[in-house]
């Protein structure tokens, strides 16, 4: 495990794409990884895939949390992996998901490239402890 200053320049991106207009978990969690020492960037609702990635990539982001409840994210996490990919960010990018996936669609996600997928009820302590564990070193 690395030490408490190199834990607290964790750079995450916590991103809300298409049309979901909820976004309380993913305030939660942003609030949570603040208080957790990271420092975090919040897109804002509605955000399209293309979008998401360009913030990932300008703000050189270790960790992308992407939230999600629409439904849609089957096409829309893989345009943003795609995205990742096409700028060289996917490798070194922790992508954590959020939200209302059914355990029928985790598989195809993981294998895009979706390190963890949290859903409802996931405490914000195992996402953060997740987070420590498994960022990118920079």
């Amino acid at each position: 495990m690395s030490s408490e200053q190199e834990q607290e320049s964790i750079r995450c991106l916590v991103a809300k794409v298409g049309l979901d207009g909820h976004d309380r978990g993913a305030h939660v969690i942003a609030r949570a990884f603040r208080d957790a020492g990271f420092e975090v960037i919040y897109s804002g609702l509605h955000k399209a895939p293309e979008e998401i990635v360009q913030a990932a990539v300008q703000e050189d982001v270790d960790v992308l949390g992407i939230s999600i409840l629409s439904g849609a994210h089957d096409t829309l996490i893989p345009k943003i992996m795609d995205g990742l990919e096409e700028y060289g960010a996917k490798e070194d990018t922790l992508v954590l998901a959020g939200g209302v996936i059914p355990e029928e669609d985790r598989d195809e996600l993981k294998a895009q490239g979706v390190s963890a997928i949290f859903g409802p009820g996931t405490s914000v302590a195992e996402t953060i402890d997740f987070v420590r564990e498994n960022a990118p070193e920079r």
